[in-house]
């Protein structure tokens, strides 16, 4: 039979095994969090900068000012016959896009 000295020892060592492997996975987790925020935060700025398609569904807030300044399409109202009033744009909304070419 262990004494009490020899599993208090057993414990402790085994406290310090759990302790060091929880601050591991802690610090693991944290970089691998800021590397996923890294990526989600490169890839809205490709769905941002990357150009408009030509069938564009309106989102959340938009406008056609902004959809415009986004697409590079001044004529929206122009090329889509179906939008009979420029403020009555909501989400959803499908919109032509014919952008100017820039040279």
């Amino acid at each position: 039979m262990l004494n009490s000295k020899a599993i208090a020892d057993t414990v402790s060592w085994y406290c310090a095994f759990v302790l060091l492997f929880l601050m591991l996975l802690t610090i693991f987790r944290d970089s691998s969090n800021d590397q996923l925020q890294d990526h989600a935060n490169f890839r809205d700025k490709q769905l941002l900068s990357r150009p408009c398609d030509e069938i564009y569904v309106v989102g959340e807030g938009e406008t056609l000012h902004t959809i415009s300044d986004k697409c590079g399409d001044p004529f929206i109202v122009e090329n889509n016959p179906h939008i009979h009033d420029p403020d009555d744009v909501f989400p959803g909304l499908v919109i032509k896009i014919t952008p100017l070419l820039h040279s």
